[in-house]
C-alpha cells in the first residue's frame, strides 16, 4: 500500500475540512422556511372566499412579494372568476414588474371579461407612472407599456380566449371548488 507523504496528507485534511465546513452553505438553499405553504394558504382564502377574510389574507400574500407571483400565477388558471379577481387584487398590492407577464396573459386569454378588463386595468395603470417616479417604477411602467402594445396587437390579429358555445364548461372553471362566503357574485 503506497501512503501519501505529509504534504498530500496535509492538503486532504484540509479539503476535508474546507469540505465539512461548507457543506451546511450548500444546504441552505434546499431548505424550506415554510414560506411556499404559507402562501398557499393565503391563495387558498383568496380563491375560495368572498367574505371579511378576503383583505387581510391579501395584504399578508403582499407582504411576500415577488415570492408569491409564481403561486398566484398557478392559482389563476384553476380559480373561480372570484377568486380570479381577489388574486389580481392581490398581484396589484404586491406591485412588483415580475407580474406583468402573468397580466399580459390573463388579460388576453381569460374566459371572463371582468378578468381580462381587470388585468388590463392594473397594466394600464401600472403604465402611467409619472416621469418623477424612482426608477423601479419607471422600468415597470415600461414594461406595462411593452404588455399593452402586446396585447393590443394580438387582439388586432384577432388572438383572445377560447369561448364555447354553451359557456365555459365546468362549474364555476373546470377544477375550481364552490366559493364560501357572504354575497357571493357568480
Amino acid at each position: 500500500m503506497i501512503h501519501p507523504g505529509p504534504r498530500a496528507a496535509s492538503w486532504c485534511r484540509h479539503l476535508w475540512l474546507t469540505c465539512l465546513l461548507l457543506s451546511p452553505l450548500w444546504a441552505v438553499p434546499a431548505c424550506e422556511d415554510g414560506s411556499h405553504r404559507d402562501i398557499q394558504d393565503e391563495i387558498n382564502i383568496l380563491t375560495r372566499r368572498n367574505d371579511a377574510l378576503v383583505s387581510p389574507a391579501t395584504d399578508r400574500l403582499a407582504r411576500y412579494g415577488r415570492l408569491a407571483i409564481p403561486q398566484i400565477e398557478v392559482a389563476l388558471h384553476t380559480a373561480a372568476p372570484m377568486g380570479r379577481m381577489h388574486l389580481v387584487e392581490a398581484l396589484d398590492r404586491i406591485g412588483d414588474g415580475e407580474a406583468i407577464p402573468v397580466l399580459r396573459h390573463f388579460s388576453l386569454y381569460d374566459v371572463r371579461p371582468e378578468v381580462r378588463e381587470a388585468c388590463a386595468a392594473l397594466l394600464s395603470r401600472w403604465a402611467d407612472a409619472p416621469a418623477t417616479a424612482p426608477p423601479p417604477a419607471r422600468g415597470r411602467a415600461e414594461r406595462a407599456r411593452l404588455a399593452l402594445a402586446e396585447v393590443a396587437r394580438k387582439r388586432a390579429a384577432g388572438e383572445g380566449p377560447l369561448i364555447f358555445q354553451d359557456g365555459t364548461p365546468g362549474a364555476p372553471t373546470v377544477g375550481a371548488p364552490e366559493p364560501v362566503g357572504i354575497e357571493l357574485e357568480r
